[in-house]
């Protein structure tokens, strides 16, 4: 029998989702982000605390924060409070509040040295690009979470996009709110995002006694 008959044999390839956790990444817990925030200002990096607490604050997709520029959160001399960008994937503006904390360490940064006539917030150190990729961020977001001895599989840049609203949804319920501040055009998109389900819509209503 000839060989040229035989069907081909092709070595088995181990998945590509092997070993990984995939679908919706987790949001950081109060507890982690204190953790973060600490570790990142007692080792003096200037540069990663002001993106982490800005990520947080800005609850922006990690194209868009990437693609932040000095005069999106600074004018006049100072950090402003509230900011607006629009959405590189829906097109539409969004607005995000800058707390005191991230002002701080955002005014810290630009004043570095290493700022002087830059236009974007977050530089990249690579000759061809006048800022930090998507895969340099969630690098930087892996440091992160590993530095607390977190899973990093189990975390990725849409992370810190979900970490704040989801403190919000779980202290006050309110979709609505939590869509506006994602820039969400239906709230269908915000339902799935945070993952809300029949046991969360069971406890909010337990809540209300009439």
């Amino acid at each position: 029998m000839s060989t040229d008959s035989l069907p081909a044999l092709r070595p088995e390839r181990p998945p590509w989702n092997k070993g990984r956790i995939i679908g919706q990444k987790r949001p950081l817990l109060p507890k982690h982000v204190w953790s973060i925030r600490v570790r990142l200002e007692m080792a003096g990096n200037q540069r990663d605390l002001a993106l982490f607490n800005l990520a947080v604050d800005s609850k922006l997709r990690g194209c868009d924060l990437v693609c932040l520029k000095v005069r999106d959160v600074f004018a006049a001399g100072r950090v402003k409070e509230r900011a607006s960008v629009t959405q590189s994937k829906t097109g539409k503006p969004v607005r995000f509040e800058i707390t005191e904390t991230t002002r701080q360490s955002l005014e810290r940064w630009i004043a570095d040295p290493e700022m002087i006539g830059l236009e974007y917030l977050w530089p990249s150190r690579l000759h061809h690009s006048p800022h930090l990729s998507t895969r340099q961020y969630a690098r930087i977001l892996r440091e992160w979470v590993m530095s607390i001895g977190l899973e990093p599989s189990a975390y990725g840049t849409h992370s810190m996009r979900r970490t704040k609203v989801a403190q919000i949804y779980k202290n006050t319920g309110n979709l609505r709110a939590v869509q506006l501040l994602l820039g969400h055009a239906k709230m269908d998109s915000t339902v799935r995002y945070l993952g809300v389900d029949l046991d969360d819509a069971l406890t909010l209503s337990e809540g209300i006694d009439l």
